[in-house]
């Protein structure tokens, strides 16, 4: 058993290039040896910025190949095929048998068992697997042809404590590598990872980025704990973190306390997203002015902690500027700047769009009772932060600005926060806007998006989404449901189309509400499989469903499912199945024609008649109940038919001779099934 060890030595990787070279790399080596029936005990990649390690342990050094039969054209072949077959495999004529199989007689050679040695496999293997990378971004550098992430500088590959040998464009390998990243002139031979991993460690670089994550989790909780501090769960910033750093060192640094009176979003914003800092809070969750930054070496002389400040205080100050200037300025007065911001190309201005906006969120309104005045007036003033200095700088707090400078400014406080939450939600597990002035903004913010975009033609493909129209979609369903309202969707869409075309644009999408129906269809699909909504349940409830009723169908399909696999479940199941059964044999084998009539008059049986008022009373329950429908309770009264149905089917014969009689029976079995289907399309549920 041996070792095999690659290092790829390179300028610094991007944080998300680097991970998915990482995990690509592993798999493509895990397939080769796989293929090529290699056994190994462990395999596993690290990296920094620099270094992309791979690692095989307990692998076999060569492996022997069984003798197997190949078998090639059929005896009588045309000669042309025959030479074809032997010159392909590098054999004689006189190496070919003949052989009859089931499907005739061919001809065949046998292999020869041979042993390959797992290093010249490699020798091979690499420079292909290298060349046959694909970066999401990548770079050519000098006069080099190579394509890399970032200009790659060394490579060491080892096999068994001996060096593979090969060329990849202008690098030759190795069984060396850098020690000093800034340094190129130190160089050290390793002849395993072992010794590669341990010097790595004495000279200050942790190549495992899962024990770097460890250190730094571990550094922050003594800080925090000591200070009675906290940071927000934020894992994607944690990830990025650990791949930027190989000597991760953890500082606590603070800025000027003033920047306190600017909104939090804004000191987040720029610790997070410009800075990769970790903001801190206290046990009020209120965030103070101190923070934590993962520095790449020690502070020696405290100037990383000094520089680090120096930036924030000076991103700061920008923005407490701007804050004061933007925050002052009339909403209402800034509408009509909106008339110079375009939209989309060919789709008006933001101000076009904010006067579809409040139609829409004053038909909204009158769904959800409220103050038609005070939801146009969120409309109108939605989009003016747009147009400040602040989102200028920070564009992912459009919206949020804005709710800041209405509140600032007086404006009432369902207005405010129905513009803070307008993009809300943005994505499956974020939240949803829950407040009615907010549902209506965000709802008909949406709407009118989708509508445009699809109306042009600019809808989302198999791969690609650039305008986040999914997300969008996800956003109205889940706004519909989350707040346990059937928002009218489909009247809405069809009224922001013509909001539209009455602004005197056009449409180029003929086919717009039915694409946009399917498409909202799909979500509400993807939305209900995220839910954990058996898929047969699915199938049956978007059979028959409009997009009027997305909060109802939900609770809808989710009732079924809770009850589906429970006696209950089984019941409604049976029932109906058996008795749509009969029906489909019945009516195929005597060709009846079903006209959804029964006379109760020619019944021969009490058995018929006990059937026909159960069904009357189910009936009669559905005539009952609005929009306030209680499906659990519905499910129960279709479950409840069971004595009924089964002793019918149990004590009276369906296919009767005389002809009347027989019809009358299908017809009463269609009435049931068909009072069943007023649930949901039972004839697509599945038995498991």
């Amino acid at each position: 058993m041996a070792e095999f060890f690659l290092e790829l030595f390179s300028e610094e990787i991007p944080a998300s290039l680097q991970r998915n070279l990482r995990e690509k790399l592993l798999d493509e080596f895990q397939e080769f040896f796989l293929k090529k029936t290699i056994k190994s005990k462990k395999s596993f990649s690290l990296s920094t910025p620099n270094r992309l390690v791979i690692v095989f342990q307990g692998l076999e050094k060569e492996i022997k190949t069984l003798s197997t039969e190949i078998r090639g054209p059929k005896t009588g072949s045309p000669e042309q095929a025959i030479e074809g077959f032997i010159r392909s495999n590098r054999i004689e004529k006189k190496d070919l048998f003949k052989k009859t199989i089931e499907k005739g007689e061919f001809y065949f050679f046998k292999t020869k068992s041979e042993s390959l040695k797992t290093h010249d496999l490699l020798v091979e293997f690499i420079p292909k697997l290298l060349e046959s990378y694909q970066w999401k971004k990548s770079m050519k550098w000098g006069e080099y042809n190579l394509n890399w992430g970032r200009p790659l500088k060394s490579i060491l590959s080892v096999f068994d404590k001996k060096m593979i040998d090969f060329k990849f464009h202008h690098l030759t390998s190795s069984n060396s590598t850098f020690i000093d990243k800034d340094y190129e002139d130190k160089k050290k031979i390793f002849k395993d990872f072992k010794s590669y991993e341990k010097f790595l460690k004495k000279i200050g670089t942790i190549i495992d980025q899962n024990k770097r994550r460890k250190k730094i989790n571990q550094e922050f909780l003594k800080i925090l704990d000591k200070k009675k501090l906290r940071i927000s769960d934020n894992l994607k910033l944690l990830d990025e973190v650990v791949n930027l750093v190989d000597n991760p060192n953890i500082l606590l640094c603070s800025f000027d306390k003033k920047f306190l009176s600017i909104p939090k979003e804004i000191l987040i914003l720029t610790m997070q997203s410009h800075q990769k800092y970790f903001p801190t809070f206290n046990i009020k969750n209120e965030i103070t002015n101190e923070f934590l930054i993962v520095a790449n070496k020690k502070d020696q002389k405290g100037l990383i902690k000094i520089g680090n400040e120096r930036v924030v205080g000076a991103r700061l100050s920008d923005a407490e500027f701007f804050w004061n200037k933007d925050k002052s300025q009339n909403l209402v007065k800034k509408v009509s700047e909106l008339k110079l911001m375009n939209f989309f190309n060919g789709l008006g201005t933001y101000f076009d769009k904010v006067q579809r906006m409040r139609k829409l969120a004053g038909i909204v309104s009158d769904e959800l009772l409220i103050s038609k005045e005070k939801v146009e007036l969120s409309a109108s003033i939605s989009k003016t932060d747009l147009t400040s200095d602040l989102v200028g700088e920070f564009p992912e707090l459009q919206g949020v600005m804005g709710g800041y400078f209405a509140a600032h400014q007086g404006f009432d406080k369902d207005i405010s926060l129905a513009i803070s939450e307008q993009y809300l939600p943005i994505g499956l597990e974020s939240k949803t806007p829950k407040k009615p002035y907010s549902v209506a903004l965000s709802a008909s913010d949406k709407i009118d998006t989708l509508v445009v975009f699809f109306g042009v033609d600019e809808k989302p493909s198999s791969s690609k989404d650039p305008f986040a129209l999914r997300r969008l979609a996800l956003g109205i369903i889940r706004i519909a449901i989350e707040n346990k309202k059937d928002l009218k969707v489909n009247d809405l869409l069809i009224y922001s189309s013509n909001l539209y075309q009455g602004q005197g644009y056009s449409f180029t999408n003929k086919n717009l509400q039915k694409e946009l129906n399917n498409f909202l269809k799909d979500r509400f699909r993807y939305y209900l499989k995220e839910k954990q909504i058996r898929f047969d349940i699915i199938d049956a409830l978007l059979s028959s469903f409009s997009l009027n009723n997305l909060f109802s169908s939900f609770e809808k399909a989710k009732s079924l499912n809770k009850i589906i696999n429970t006696q209950m479940g089984m019941d409604i199941y049976s029932i109906f199945k058996r008795a749509a059964n009969i029906l489909d044999s019945e009516v195929k084998n005597y060709e009846i024609e079903i006209s959804n009539t029964t006379d109760p008059g020619i019944f021969k049986t009490d058995y018929e008649l006990s059937l026909f008022k159960k069904i009357g009373e189910i009936k009669k329950y559905y005539s009952s109940i609005n929009n306030d429908e209680n499906f659990e309770q519905t499910l129960s009264i279709l479950a409840g038919a069971k004595k009924e149905v089964f002793e019918f089917f149990d004590n009276v014969q369906v296919n009767e001779d005389n002809e009347t009689l027989r019809k009358n029976r299908l017809e009463l079995i269609n009435m049931l099934c068909k009072t069943f289907q007023n649930f949901i399309n039972f004839q697509l549920l599945k038995s498991e």
